[in-house]
């Protein structure tokens, strides 16, 4: 096999290629700086692939946008390997260089993006209130053995994060209240804080966004590897609905367990706060108690308890939507998971807003 080789003639403008050309071969190309080469010889070449055509053709003409030289006494499947490879550079060479998205291009894309989200879950709640009108005029098809086990899975693994979480935090803000608190002598009130605080906004707003993370997210990766591999398709042949099957046990399901994960939260809180108490204000639990008797309001534990449901609508909504926008292949399940965790989270953030608003203009 003869080692390929090259020399260029100026004469001629010419650049004379012999021996075999692939990969290899690029330091036997001449310096060809300032020359203009016109034809390429192959009289002498014995052997070409697709690499060793792209060296002569890369080193006879330095811009794709430039003119083909000359192709002289190369055999005809060599010759054929030049025009593949001439074409497929033009196709690059075509290619719009990328450039940077605007702030208005990226504007209207998330827009487009947002409203694309709102218009899904109205056409999926539309769905899921006729589904749901269905079920009420058959209760025998209401799948009461699938909403007791989601119950169980929703509720029961989510006490123990839900306890010490709500725990640590009240543990956080009773030693925070306090320390301000005994600069000024009023001990005591660190007890009307800590409950306004805890039954209020911290463990409706923290339960609701652990829900998220964790069922919520559980919920789309479960239905999403469902359609993934055909399950819904499935069940739809066996004449059930998804959406029956699925979904409303799910929603059901976190309706039910919110709220009580909620009140396990508030009493995890209190016990956080009320440990504080004990050890740095002084504050015995007779007292704390006794305390929270006096300022304690049936409205303030409600307004908190009355939030849960409304977050659990919004969170199993999106999670179980977002789980059927699968698309059949792996990647999407993991996109849509994480959008629907960002989506709860910026769900329950919007409407804590817009309760806390509505309950001060009310006068609750």
């Amino acid at each position: 096999m003869t080692a390929a080789s090259a020399h260029f003639d100026e004469e001629q403008g010419a650049l004379i290629a012999s021996g075999v050309w692939h990969a290899e071969a690029a330091a036997a190309l001449p310096n060809l700086a300032g020359k203009t080469v016109r034809v390429v010889d192959g009289a002498g070449v014995t052997q070409l692939d697709t690499n060793g055509a792209w060296l002569l053709l890369a080193a006879a003409r330095p811009h794709a946008d430039g003119p083909l030289p000359e192709l002289r006494a190369f055999q005809p499947q060599h010759r054929a390997l030049f025009k593949l490879v001439a074409q497929h550079g033009a196709a690059t060479a075509a290619q719009p260089a990328p450039t940077g998205e605007g702030l208005r291009a990226l504007t209207g894309r998330s827009t487009l993006a947002i409203w694309g989200h709102l218009t899904g879950l109205l056409d999926f709640i539309g769905r899921l209130f006729l589904e749901t009108a269905s079920l009420i005029r058959h209760p025998g098809r209401w799948r009461w053995r699938e909403l007791s086990a989601q119950v169980r899975d929703i509720f029961v693994g989510a006490i123990p994060i839900v306890s010490g979480m709500l725990f640590l935090l009240g543990v956080v803000f009773a030693y925070l209240l306090g320390d301000q608190a005994q600069q000024y002598g009023a001990n005591i009130f660190v007890v009307d804080g800590l409950l306004a605080a805890i039954l209020r906004e911290i463990s409706p707003v923290i339960v609701a966004v652990l829900v998220a993370g964790r069922t919520g997210a559980a919920i789309t990766a479960q239905i999403g590897t469902m359609k993934v591999t055909e399950e819904i398709d499935a069940i739809t042949t066996l004449g059930l609905s998804p959406l029956a099957v699925l979904v409303i046990p799910r929603i059901l399901a976190l309706l039910l367990a919110m709220p009580l994960l909620v009140f396990i939260g508030d009493v995890a809180g209190v016990a956080g706060g009320m440990l504080v108490a004990k050890q740095q204000l002084d504050i015995s639990i007779h007292m704390f108690m006794d305390r929270m008797a006096d300022v304690l309001l049936l409205k303030t534990l409600v307004v908190g308890l009355g939030k849960a449901p409304v977050f659990a609508i919004f969170i199993a909504l999106i999670a179980c939507r977002m789980g059927l926008a699968v698309t059949r292949d792996s990647r999407s399940v993991g996109a849509n998971t994480t959008s629907t965790v960002v989506q709860s989270l910026v769900a329950i953030i919007i409407l804590n807003a817009i309760f806390a608003v509505a309950f001060v203009q009310l006068g609750i």
